[in-house]
């Protein structure tokens, strides 16, 4: 899947793998990856500027840190992130209740 099909969605889904725990930039992207089972497998220019988004609008915070000899930013969500996360999986299911409404009633056309 691709980013545009994210649109919309993927700060949901940053929040959400960050809540887990402080993390480096690219361990989103790795989480992210093995969270969707290979289905999100995005590049760093797509999540990076998401992150320093999220950050500007004080939904995340970070630290620096040595770990293993190399100097990392380590996220982890604000309060206020905290808040936005619990806030967006709420419009999350009620849009996909909402859709799954509507497709439950199609009549599917036949296929050979």
């Amino acid at each position: 899947m691709n980013a545009e099909s994210l649109k919309g969605h993927l700060d949901l889904l940053v929040l959400a793998v960050i809540s887990a725990g402080p993390i480096h930039g690219y361990g989103v992207i790795e989480r992210l990856r093995d969270r969707s089972e290979g289905s999100f497998d995005l590049a760093e220019g797509t999540v990076y500027p998401v992150l320093h988004r999220l950050e500007r609008a004080g939904l995340l915070e970070h630290e620096w840190s040595d770990a293993s000899g190399r100097r990392r930013k380590l996220y982890r969500l604000t309060q206020t992130g905290a808040a936005r996360l619990v806030e967006q999986h709420a419009g999350w299911r009620e849009f996909v209740d909402a859709v799954e409404s509507v497709l439950r009633r199609n009549p599917w056309p036949q296929t050979a």
